[in-house]
């Protein structure tokens, strides 16, 4: 389950959880800096770039992408927006470990509201997070007005579910991610209908962003691919990742698919993810961006 989907279970340990959710947006670090740098270098340009100062990341979590940013953008002060005080010490930590700590600051702040007293930013950030606020368009709309006229946004929503495996694995029926994907799926629509002043919506972020009174729409598309044999740090996450995933849907599941879950996730199994020589990690994740006229 992804970083900020975990964001809806009210007793979460976000201590424990953290190191978890770190680990992850470290893997995926390569993605975002392709992301970051199509910012900076394509929609921005050197010149205006060097000048931004002040970029905000919100949704931030354990601070991964905040750091990215205050790294891309030099004379920046970043400001990481979650409503997690555990993940946003995570945060601070990080940028203090990495020498940048004098130019990330942390809000903390339920959206969409949260942000009415943090002031204005040339460049916005979000990653995984409105999706899961009852009102995606209203949030759109609070992000455009905190922009500073020309600002840009970019919100980080769509893209294809990660595979780790082959479509076979030679235990159990083939096809094992795309079930696990319907199941999340199914898990996701009913978050969705249950979020406080849900309302329906057509997902098309290109459609929203201008409604949202932004202009110069664009979206671009950016890939992680990690080839088999995947290293034991990876191998580590995607263990984890699918542990989270027996333990808050694996009921879900038909008793076969179950036993299958449970021999990928043994660690004495050969057929395991711990073990077996074709484990890879492969995500795609679609960012759109927009202007404040």
């Amino acid at each position: 389950m992804a970083h900020h989907h975990d964001h809806d279970h009210t007793q979460m340990d976000w201590d424990e959880l953290g190191p978890l959710l770190e680990q992850g947006a470290e893997i995926n670090a390569p993605l975002v800096d392709q992301a970051v740098a199509w910012l900076r270098d394509d929609l921005l340009g050197p010149e205006r770039a060097a000048a931004i100062s002040q970029v905000w990341d919100v949704g931030s979590g354990p601070g991964v992408a905040a750091c990215q940013l205050a790294q891309a953008f030099p004379a920046a002060e970043v400001l990481a927006v979650d409503g997690e005080d555990a993940l946003l010490r995570r945060a601070r930590a990080r940028a203090l470990r990495l020498g940048i700590g004098y130019r990330v600051r942390t809000h903390t702040a339920e959206l969409p509201g949260g942000l009415c007293g943090a002031g204005t930013a040339e460049l916005i950030w979000t990653s995984k997070t409105l999706h899961h606020l009852g009102d995606q368009r209203a949030a759109l709309a609070g992000l455009a007005e905190r922009l500073r006229p020309g600002g840009l946004l970019a919100v980080a929503e769509g893209g294809l579910p990660t595979r780790r495996l082959p479509r076979d694995l030679g235990i159990g029926r083939p096809g094992l991610e795309a079930r696990l994907d319907a199941v999340t799926e199914d898990w996701f629509t009913a978050m969705r209908g249950a979020l406080p002043e849900t309302v329906e919506t057509v997902e098309d972020w290109p459609a929203m962003l201008g409604a949202a009174g932004l202009v110069n729409v664009r979206s671009r598309t950016f890939l992680l691919d990690l080839p088999a044999p995947a290293d034991a740090r990876v191998r580590a996450h995607l263990h984890a990742e699918l542990t989270r995933f027996h333990e808050v849907l694996g009921d879900r599941l038909d008793a076969e698919d179950l036993a299958t879950l449970g021999r990928l996730l043994d660690p004495d199994d050969e057929a395991g993810l711990l073990r077996r020589p074709d484990v890879f990690l492969l995500s795609a994740q679609t960012v759109h961006t927009a202007v404040r006229p």
